[in-house]
């Protein structure tokens, strides 16, 4: 893959921020597929003209099939800041997703208690109170409801709070509109023998203070991807 595959949209000698692209996974995972911390490695030492492997780390993670943007950092001090700022919820992390359905008001919050299961790598939400269970926020808008081929379509704003492992596509199912093409949590798409490298939920927006400048940095991008096609296509 060449490094103009990813996108880069700033970098400097503490932090690099770029657009993940669907499918490819945020780091290494048991496929062996070319993942972005190795993937920023290679860029870096071709850039740079490094002998030794540089410094990437991740601090925030997107599912395989979501692209969007990300922040890794590029040394072990900017890592532990950056890192501190996710657990605070320092870290604003904005999406928009097509999702199959609709929501149960035109803006609200989504409170839930998710509990992960490791063996099948998925997370369902459970009653307040068990075992290993941990609260999952989310605040929406919804900016359209379209009806199209595919049935009804909802353009949603999704404003992440927490970051449970997949979060937003268990929350969203759970309410009844899934996320466009979720073959792990969207009953329409489950039995589908399809296989999607990539569904309709896209990181457009974050929001962070650099780990050494200080300054407050936002960067946003367009999504793109076969559901965001979808919306285009009614002419949105």
């Amino acid at each position: 893959m060449s490094a103009e595959k990813v996108k880069i949209l700033y970098e400097d000698a503490d932090i690099i921020v770029c657009v993940k692209p669907q499918g490819m996974p945020s780091q290494s995972d048991k496929t062996r597929d070319l993942d972005m911390v190795n993937y920023l490695k290679n860029y870096v030492c071709e850039k740079e003209d490094l002998e030794e492997e540089p410094y990437i780390a991740v601090v925030h993670r997107l599912d395989r099939p979501v692209g969007g943007i990300m922040v890794f950092a590029r040394n072990q001090k900017s890592a532990s800041n950056l890192s501190d700022q996710v657990q605070d919820g320092l870290m604003e992390k904005d999406y928009q997703a097509v999702l199959t359905g609709e929501l149960p008001d035109q803006e609200g919050t989504l409170i839930d208690y998710l509990v992960k299961d490791g063996k099948s790598n998925t997370s369902k939400v459970v009653p307040k109170g068990t075992k290993g269970a941990k609260r999952a926020e989310l605040r929406y808008e919804v900016l359209d409801v379209l009806e199209t081929e595919e049935g009804l379509l909802s353009y949603v704003l999704i404003e992440l709070i927490t970051g449970r492992h997949h979060q937003i596509r268990v929350q969203t199912s759970s309410h009844g509109a899934g996320i466009w093409g979720d073959t792990k949590y969207n009953d329409k798409f489950r039995k589908t023998k399809r296989v999607y490298r990539q569904i309709g939920l896209f990181a457009s927006r974050i929001a962070f203070t650099h780990p050494v400048t200080k300054e407050r940095m936002v960067f946003k991008e367009e999504p793109c991807g076969e559901a965001f096609e979808l919306l285009d296509a009614q002419d949105f």
